[in-house]
């Protein structure tokens, strides 16, 4: 037969189709085996599949023709049952493969095809960069190595068989266990890999390429021996031990808190330069974007260190929530991903700093999710329709989702969720699951109806919590009363009644949590369900006013506002038994004084100074009951993006600048000893390690040194720069250089010129540069990145020096991207404009950044409003774009 070759990509010049979960049904076939023969080239990979194939009784008696997905392909031969098919008896488009007349008992396909690895810079499907084969399958990227049912409620047994040149890919990785290997004519060699275990498609992984092997092994608790390999570009074993022993604990830590063992003779991790992911958890072989593998005390921080630690672990629990339990459709990805974020923030918090690991946690979902919870961009945890499945993996279904989980585990109670999750994976072990069926899991094990507990996965919006409380001293009484609202967002006008879990305390005057006595509504146990759209509490037996302290240790992921006055806020940064709310109560205070300073900045009125916010913090870092991770976390101001969600409209982003700027400055001149103080005492000596003492301690010095530098830039430009030059590990040279970055001082040039010269044969460092350039909060940064657009350190092919550069100027640095002169918006479209053909994934995720322009003050609306439209009436824009950039336009 001679090949059929694809069409060209299709264009999407009008509205894409929407998929809808309520039109879910059953495959019409599943595929029981799948036997692959990949014979790789850099420029036409033959593929040969051998799919064991029968009609799924779920779908009905007739189930009609067998459509399968596929993209970017050539198709060479289909055989039914060693059979050749004819033109008459399949049809193709640029997206299925379909077979008209399939039998209706079990048969077998066989399906020739070829791709083109080379010149595949989407990353999705099987691509070739740096000499290495990889592949990305999630979520739709299998399609684009052979026709396949492409979806995640197909499971099948895989068999993989790969071939290539010796000399160009001596290792040959796929799925599950290692069968054989040998030599073969032509300096060809092969590999073949079976896995056991049912897989959705989306998992399907092969690496290969000219790689180091790192190698370590685990007993697990049943004393199976099993093999740790970690495989990355030559001469960088040196950067993985780190990663190898993240991936040990992890292992014994889901042992240990969810029963888990992990069921293959080998895990294997490759580390990659290009990747459009963190990670991905494909079965037994994790494909990393190398940055959250290699470490080693000179070219990776502290945070570097936490994220490897987290992703590994987060990649790794997925063997259990993701991959033997994985989900029946994409609208069920929070069933996978919230689940395996809630479980590896909980690995986080049981080996390292606890509170600053779930302070960590609020400050990213308040910077990330709540702007989208409050713009166009908002969906539920679990959407109940999409365009592009790529574009949905966000803060909402990932953080948003485990936040969900946490106040599930915390209304049931820690004994009643492991029984849960216990059920969870006995029952649907091997099966594609729903939200619905973990749900019912959780009530089966703790005997609650947790009916409405389901809204939280269906209901947009960030819940707005409002708390009043009234004290009768004579009586000894406290009365609570709370109100619940979710704002309306993008197709949700009306909102239903939440669930609301608030965790409480009622300090005393000595800084204890007085006696829940004679409680309503069953609040005696610290946690006030808040169900109604209004309700309320009485306490009583108090024979002292008591102070609240409400949503303790972030129970619900809601906004609260209270009644509590200034003088409340200080005495609970200062008393409060919850070390989480310590720091919420400093960061309330602080969000107040700073909001008030913005307007003030606004309407060209004077501003004020905070001296007991300032001593409150004095306190706070002369307090030796406090770990140096949660005193840095308490000198820490409020982000700038967090203080525009929280105003909401008519942002102002120079203003919220200057207030920052204006209480930063303050603070460092008046806490000018202490903060030296702290300094010093963060000085770690001897080698590096990254455990949490050691890192807590850097992260104090590192929050000293951006107040001493808001106090007197002259001196703190002087001592950053000797952090520099004398730094001995990359902690304290990247937090040096991060004050510095945002300082318009020459040492600013000299110490960014100086570490290029040391970064410029390292593509992680010289992504670190790139990032502080981004990272300037002046009207000249825009006209820097574009400049560093075109200089030999980055591309636009490469997606991690685009998030560095383009990511970080236009995520982090909101006071330059919203320059009263628009040439942030105008850079940001440009580069939108130029990626989306070479990388859709990639380019959707950037224009996110565009969601919060409708909270902007009406100059800077329309700005940004011209730059969405020009984006959106480009011809030929990818689906990926396409949608999001329709709804930010919305």
């Amino acid at each position: 037969m001679s090949p059929v070759h694809p069409r060209e990509a299709a264009t999407h010049t009008e509205t894409p189709p929407v998929v809808r979960l309520a039109d879910y049904e059953p495959p019409r076939y599943l595929v029981e085996r799948v036997s692959l023969g990949i014979s790789l080239h850099p420029r036409e990979t033959r593929v040969h599949s051998r799919l064991d194939i029968r009609p799924n009784p779920a779908a009905g008696p007739e189930a009609g023709p067998l459509a399968l997905d596929g993209e970017r392909l050539v198709l060479h031969a289909v055989t039914l049952d060693g059979q050749p098919l004819g033109p008459g008896q399949y049809s193709l488009t640029d997206e299925r493969l379909v077979i008209h007349e399939p039998p209706s008992r079990p048969f077998t396909l066989e399906i020739e095809t070829s791709c083109d690895p080379d010149a595949n810079t989407e990353l999705s499907g099987l691509y070739r960069s740096n000499g290495v084969y990889c592949t990305q399958c999630e979520a739709e990227g299998f399609r684009r190595i052979t026709y396949y049912i492409d979806r995640p409620d197909v499971l099948a047994t895989f068999t993989t068989r790969i071939e290539a040149a010796a000399a160009d890919a001596p290792v040959l990785l796929s799925n599950g266990n290692p069968v054989e290997a040998g030599a073969l004519d032509d300096g060809r060699h092969y590999a073949v890999w079976h896995d056991p275990f049912p897989k959705p498609s989306y998992l399907f992984a092969l690496v290969a390429g000219d790689l180091a092997q790192v190698e370590d092994r685990f007993i697990t608790a049943s004393g199976r021996e099993v093999s740790l390999r970690i495989y990355v570009e030559p001469g960088k074993e040196d950067r993985c031990g780190w990663a190898m022993d993240s991936l040990k604990r992890a292992m014994r830590w889901d042992e240990e808190a969810f029963g888990r063992e992990y069921d293959l003779d080998v895990f294997m991790i490759v580390a990659v330069p290009d990747f459009n992911m963190g990670a991905m958890e494909n079965k037994g072989l994790n494909v990393f974007n190398d940055k959250y593998i290699l470490a080693r005390p000179d070219t990776a921080t502290d945070a570097d260190y936490a994220h490897i630690e987290s992703i590994i672990a987060h990649e790794y629990f997925h063997n259990w929530t993701g991959n033997r339990v994985t989900c029946r459709d994409w609208f069920q990805l929070c069933l996978k991903e919230g689940l395996t974020v809630f479980r590896d923030q909980e690995f986080t918090i049981a080996t390292r700093s606890g509170t600053a690991k779930r302070i960590a946690d609020v400050r990213l979902l308040r910077n990330q999710q709540f702007p989208e919870d409050a713009g166009p961009l908002a969906h539920p945890v679990r959407p109940s329709q999409y365009m592009e499945i790529n574009n949905f993996y966000t803060a909402t279904v990932y953080e948003k989702g485990a936040e969900i989980v946490r106040m599930m585990r915390n209304l049931i109670g820690a004994d009643a969720f492991r029984r849960g999750m216990d059920l969870y994976f006995d029952r649907h072990d091997g099966q594609a699951a729903t939200v619905e069926q973990f749900l019912a899991c959780m009530e089966e094990a703790s005997g609650r109806n947790l009916q409405q507990f389901m809204t939280w996965y269906e209901q947009a919006g960030t819940p707005h919590v409002t708390i009043a409380t009234r004290f009768e001293p004579a009586a000894g009484r406290l009365s609570i009363q709370a109100a619940q609202v979710t704002p309306p967002t993008p197709g949700q006008g009306d909102k239903q009644p939440l669930l609301i879990p608030l965790a409480f305390g009622l300090v005393g005057a000595g800084g204890r949590d007085l006696p829940l006595q004679g409680a309503t509504a069953g609040a005696e146990a610290g946690v006030l369900e808040l169900a109604e759209p209004q309700q309320s509490w009485t306490f009583k037996g108090l024979d002292e006013r008591p102070v609240l302290s409400v949503n303790r240790g972030f129970s619900a992921p809601v906004r609260v506002k209270t009644d509590l006055s200034d003088a409340d806020w200080l005495f609970l940064m200062g008393h409060d038994p919850d070390e989480f709310n310590r720091w919420e109560a400093g960061q309330i205070y602080a969000k107040r004084l700073l909001i008030a300073l913005a307007q003030a900045c606004i309407e060209g009125r004077r501003l004020w100074d905070a001296p007991d916010y300032a001593e409150a913090l004095r306190r706070s870092l002369r307090d030796q009951s406090l770990t140096p991770a949660l005193q840095a976390e308490l000198l820490t101001l409020p982000s700038e993006a967090d203080l525009a969600s929280e105003i909401g409209r008519n942002v102002e982003p120079v203003a919220i600048h200057a207030a920052r700027q204006h209480l930063g400055g303050f603070i460092g001149r008046t806490l000018g000893e202490d903060l030296r103080e702290a300094y010093e005492q963060g000085d770690v000596p001897g080698p590096y390690s990254p455990d949490p003492d050691s890192a807590g301690r850097r992260s104090l010095r590192a929050a000293a040194l951006t107040l001493l530098a808001a106090g007197d830039p002259a001196s703190g430009a002087a001592l950053a720069l000797g952090q520099f030059e004398a730094g001995r590990n990359m902690t304290e040279i990247f937090s040096a250089l991060a004050v510095l970055a945002r300082l318009d001082r020459p040492e600013r040039e000299h110490a960014l010129a100086a570490f290029y010269d040391r970064a410029a044969d390292d593509h992680l460092l010289v992504d670190k540069w790139l990032s502080l350039h981004a990272l300037g909060p002046f009207p000249s940064t825009p006209h820097r990145v574009r400049a560093l657009m075109d200089h030999s350190a980055f591309s636009l092919r490469k997606p991690n020096k685009v998030r560095a550069l383009i990511g970080t100027f236009a995520g982090s640095n909101p006071v330059a991207f919203n320059d009263r002169s628009g040439e942030g918006y105008q850079l940001l479209a440009d580069v939108l404009l130029a990626l989306d053909p070479i990388n859709p994934q990639v380019a959707a995720r950037l224009a996110g950044n565009f969601k919060s322009w409708r909270m902007l003050e009406p100059q800077r609306q329309a700005l940004a409003g011209r730059e969405i439209a020009r984006v959106q009436a480009a011809p030929a824009l990818s689906r990926d774009l396409t949608e999001i950039i329709s709804m930010i336009a919305k």
